[in-house]
């Protein structure tokens, strides 16, 4: 049975409840509605009550790619999730800047004149000395930083196990590597951070008897990521070890549930950019990218287009003079409406989040 995230009337997360039991507190007059950025649905209470909690431990299967999520107590799962790094664009669009930076300098500069009499502008300072996380990568983790910030508020949880990458040989060629001890250290202010090497999550998978799908690791679904950061989770619970001075063995007991899965990805919009890369007739070129439309609209709002006897929901992803586009959880344009038949149904909040109608299983025999 699917747990509902409940929380106190001073706002403190407490422990899940039974859907049938939020549901009556609902018809009761016990508890409201209340919203947050992962669309999970969640209740507060009205009244003070007790705010004694048990044991939740979020896991964490980083990626270069994909991240899985996954929220375990010891005797359910509360929630997974499945996160589309923003890798590749944000790798693409550095490139792209670089290269419209190296065309300005090259407009600028005279080259008829002599080398050393030419514009060219002294470096500022040595940036080539002081290490740092690269863009592509940083943009990784943060999304990831962002998931679980949002959780804080829903669940009660003080413990992140993390998955480390321990590669042999160069450390730096691995994109999941690259600043995974930054992010450790970031994870800390969420509590306890425990590290779990992949070899163990394959062994803590294979004793909850839970199937992962190692082809076709794009796809958006539990067997692909997310069931590795339920694994992670459990790994608190449950653990490899002596039982008895003559034998060793698994020790602890878990319990694996459906639950709740979400596909999360940022809102790839185009930052604002100085000019277009290749100027129009005349040498002007129009302004591109930026968040904010014409229409009072921000790019990411999540809106409703009413034509005809059709209704579309959908993200705003652009704008024309008199026009709103709008695109689906792929960003793929449903279309470009007319601004006054787009009703706002709640403001950006930097996230995409795309929910099953039916909960996961993970098929464990736990």
């Amino acid at each position: 049975m699917l747990r509902v995230p409940v929380l106190s009337k001073s706002g403190l997360p407490l422990m899940p409840t039974k859907s049938s039991r939020a549901r009556r507190w609902l018809k009761e007059g016990k508890a409201r509605v209340v919203y947050n950025d992962l669309g999970i649905f969640q209740i507060q209470l009205i009244k003070a009550a007790g705010e004694k909690t048990q044991p939740i431990v979020v896991g964490v299967d980083p990626g270069k790619l994909y991240t899985g999520i996954g929220v375990q107590s010891a005797k359910f799962t509360l929630w997974l999730a499945h996160l589309q790094l923003p890798f590749k664009t944000v790798k693409d669009r550095m490139r792209q800047r670089a290269m419209m930076r190296r065309g300005r300098r090259g407009r600028r500069i005279n080259r008829k004149v002599a080398f050393k009499l030419r514009a060219h502008r002294q470096k500022r300072f040595d940036n080539r000395k002081c290490p740092k996380v690269p863009p592509s990568i940083r943009a990784n983790r943060d999304l990831e930083w962002r998931v679980l910030e949002e959780l804080t508020l829903i669940f009660p949880f003080k413990t992140v196990t993390y998955e480390v990458v321990k590669a042999r040989g160069d450390k730096g060629f691995s994109p999941v590597m690259v600043g995974q001890v930054w992010q450790l250290e970031r994870l800390e202010a969420f509590g306890e951070v425990k590290q779990v090497q992949g070899w163990e999550t394959a062994q803590i998978r294979t004793q909850l008897g839970l199937e992962k799908q190692k082809h076709s690791k794009g796809d958006a679904m539990p067997a692909t990521h997310a069931v590795d950061g339920v694994a992670l989770a459990c790994s608190t619970f449950i653990n490899y070890g002596i039982i008895d001075r003559h034998s060793m063995g698994w020790r602890g007991d878990v319990t694996i549930t459906p639950a709740p899965f979400m596909v999360i990805r940022r809102p790839p919009v185009s930052r604002r950019q100085l000019h277009l890369m290749v100027p129009a007739i005349g040498g002007v070129r129009r302004k591109y990218g930026g968040i904010v439309t014409r229409h009072g609209f921000r790019k990411g709002d999540y809106v409703e287009v009413t034509q005809g006897s059709k209704t579309y929901r959908g993200w705003v992803s652009g704008d024309r003079e008199k026009q709103v586009s709008v695109s689906d959880a792929d960003w793929k344009r449903l279309g470009q409406f007319s601004k006054n038949k787009v009703r706002l149904i709640r403001r950006s909040t930097g996230l995409i989040v795309t929910a099953t109608k039916v909960a996961a299983s993970l098929s464990s025999r736990a």
